[in-house]
């Protein structure tokens, strides 16, 4: 096993799995320490890496793409504060990194982790029920609904529909991107059948960001909503027509997996995780 303490987080390694943890300083963003402790498959990893400087240096992951739905939804503009896979390292544990990363590294070679994409997601995303408010909304997801709450900031164009709530099988994508600038940000949904050029701050199937402190935690959303949806690259037989029913079904093992995966680290307990598994085998 393999671990590196610092004022950053905590990272663990032990064969199988990094076990990524955030640190309580008050450097350690609001993003991160809302996302919580993060397990990797082995599997899920391109490639490891440490960076040197003069007063501190950098552990970095790289994820075989795809393998993330929160660097899915993201598409890479997560600012490095936040990006989960970057630790800062102190000048006096350079050799405790470097260990580290042999550690991992040996694993990967061994285990012949290719770092070509993939077509599934790797990690569950985001734990639920989860509510962020930043910018115009108030966005609140369980996993099966998404709902949006305007607030006093918002358009009142917007504002005057009221609440919105969305079931998950009627949006097909989510995307999030920070402001930058003089340009605000957003966070939209793409709806079945009630597609809309409108800008963030008149779409009723967007929150407006301002760039202000709690806008990266609307990334957390777009992660959970993404996660739970089908991956965009997975394979689709040719000529093959798309059946409801069997996306509904394999969005069920989706989340049965997720559940194992939540149980097997220990997020879930016996009594939670059996509940939850019988609940989901009721629907099927």
């Amino acid at each position: 096993m393999a671990e590196i303490i610092q004022k950053d987080g905590t990272w663990v390694f032990d064969g199988d799995a990094l076990r990524l943890t955030p640190g309580r300083d008050k450097n350690v963003s609001l993003l991160r320490k809302t996302l919580g402790e993060l397990v990797v498959p082995l599997g899920a990893l391109a490639s490891v890496s440490f960076e040197q400087g003069k007063k501190a240096g950098r552990l970095r992951l790289r994820l075989r793409d795809g393998a993330d739905p929160l660097l899915h939804a993201t598409g890479g503009r997560l600012t490095e504060p936040n990006d989960p896979y970057q630790l800062i390292v102190d000048s006096d544990r350079y050799g405790v990194a470097e260990y580290f990363v042999d550690e991992v590294r040996n694993a990967l070679l061994l285990d012949e982790v290719p770092a070509d994409p993939v077509d599934e997601y790797l990690l569950p995303g985001p734990a639920l029920p989860l509510s962020v408010s930043a910018g115009d909304a108030t966005a609140s997801f369980d996993g099966e609904h998404l709902r949006l709450e305007w607030n006093w900031k918002t358009e009142d164009a917007k504002a005057a529909a009221g609440a919105r709530s969305l079931a998950l099988a009627d949006i097909t994508d989510v995307e999030w991107h920070p402001a930058a600038g003089l340009e605000n940000g957003y966070l939209r949904f793409t709806v079945r059948n009630a597609s809309t050029k409108a800008p963030p701050k008149y779409d009723p199937n967007a929150v407006e960001l301002w760039g202000f402190k709690k806008d990266p935690l609307m990334a957390l959303v777009a992660a959970a909503v993404r996660a739970r949806l089908p991956h965009p690259t997975a394979p689709t037989p040719a000529n093959e027509p798309q059946d409801d029913t069997a996306q509904d079904h394999d969005a069920l093992l989706r989340r049965l997996r997720e559940l194992g995966e939540l149980h097997r680290t220990g997020v879930l307990t016996d009594e939670e995780f059996t509940m939850a598994k019988q609940a989901i085998l009721k629907r099927m």
